[in-house]
């Protein structure tokens, strides 16, 4: 609506000072001629705006104008109370502060809005963790938070996955992002970007030196790289499986970004086919978690990697756990004879009688 949005562009400019036109109609969802329209609606209401041209250019208040706007529609005043069940507050050392802003925001909300946002505290609980996680280390974003905040760059001695020895660097952070409770810095390294689990972080230590990010890159722009850079992997090894329909659905929550198509139901019904892609061929293994609910159809290669897969597991169990032999015959610990042929004397003759 037309009212709401000529408030967004008010509240806008109160908190930022002069702002390009173009970055306010791309927030608003609206072309620049209508941004320039609402302008003219805001002036002629008695808001002194004004629009500055050129390069560096916008649309700007009046110095010292200010008003006080505190006419939250319902849905905003909901949406707002959602934010006390996000979780990530507490790592950042924010719970308190958050309280207190919320009940700020509360005595500002107008009287009839303020039982419906109460209640949304109350009834929404955002989890960010997964189900079935082991325990994670605990996490100290002190140091990353401050080098971020302050625009400086950050030692790091950080831990690889997969080895013991940490690595040295210097970084230009871009921002914190938490994603399904995870934390990660995302910063650039020798003008590249890089991604940085915080609970592998060793050592941090924030530096003199300013920051030196990229001209004109966000971390929302880094960030959409970097995720783009894990989740859209080569996958050359093409691989047509059928599953049990019975575990079908735990099959996709463990294997569905491998998915290429959507799964289809056998005539039976018993079993679904599906089409996955892998960057190795060694990744056909983790099928074997799923035993005989799931079977790999092609290519051949693929079959012959889970062939091998198998013995290797059927070789390991096979043969027993390492000294089993010994557990069942506790005699032939003790004993050496008892090693010995049905025939053999204890002085290893033969036995008396014969012959």
């Amino acid at each position: 609506m037309k009212s709401d949005r000529l408030l967004s562009i008010l509240l806008l400019l109160q908190t930022r000072g002069l702002v390009p036109a173009t970055e306010l109609a791309e927030r608003l969802e609206v072309s620049v001629r209508t941004i320039y329209r609402d302008v003219e609606s805001l002036s002629a209401s008695g808001v002194p705006v004004y629009a500055e041209r050129g390069r560096h250019g916008g649309i700007a208040l009046l110095p010292g104008f200010r008003t006080d706007v505190t006419g939250l529609t319902a849905d905003e005043s909901r949406a707002l109370f959602v934010l006390a069940a996000q979780g990530a507050h507490s790592a950042l050392g924010l719970d308190q502060a958050l309280g207190s802003a919320l009940r700020k925001v509360m005595a500002a909300l107008p009287e009839p809005h303020r039982p419906a946002a109460e209640l949304t505290s109350r009834r929404i609980l955002v989890d960010p963790e997964r189900w079935m996680r082991a325990p994670r280390p605990p996490v100290d974003l002190d140091q990353l938070s401050t080098a971020v905040f302050a625009d400086r760059r950050l030692r790091l001695c950080y831990r690889h996955s997969g080895t013991t020895e940490p690595r040295a660097y210097t970084v230009d952070p871009y921002g914190l992002v938490v994603k399904a409770g995870v934390w990660y810095l995302v910063a650039d390294h020798r003008g590249a970007p890089r991604l940085f689990r915080a609970d592998r972080v060793q050592k941090a230590a924030v530096s003199e030196s300013p920051v030196r990010r990229r001209e004109g890159v966000e971390l929302a722009d880094v960030w959409a790289v970097l995720r783009r850079d894990v989740e859209v992997r080569p996958a050359d090894v093409r691989v047509q499986a059928r599953v049990r329909v019975s575990r079908l659905d735990m099959f996709l929550r463990i294997q569905g970004v491998q998915l290429t198509e959507e799964p289809v139901t056998e005539a039976d019904g018993e079993w679904a086919r599906v089409r996955l892609a892998y960057p190795l061929l060694g990744g056909v293994r983790s099928l074997l978690a799923f035993g005989e609910n799931v079977e790999v159809l092609s290519p051949p290669e693929a079959r012959e990697e889970m062939t091998r897969a198998a013995a290797a597991v059927m070789a390991l169990y096979g043969a027993g756990p390492p000294g089993a032999e010994s557990r069942t015959n506790p005699e032939s610990r003790t004993n050496p004879e008892s090693r010995k042929g049905p025939g053999a004397s204890p002085a290893g003759g033969r036995r008396p009688g014969n012959g």
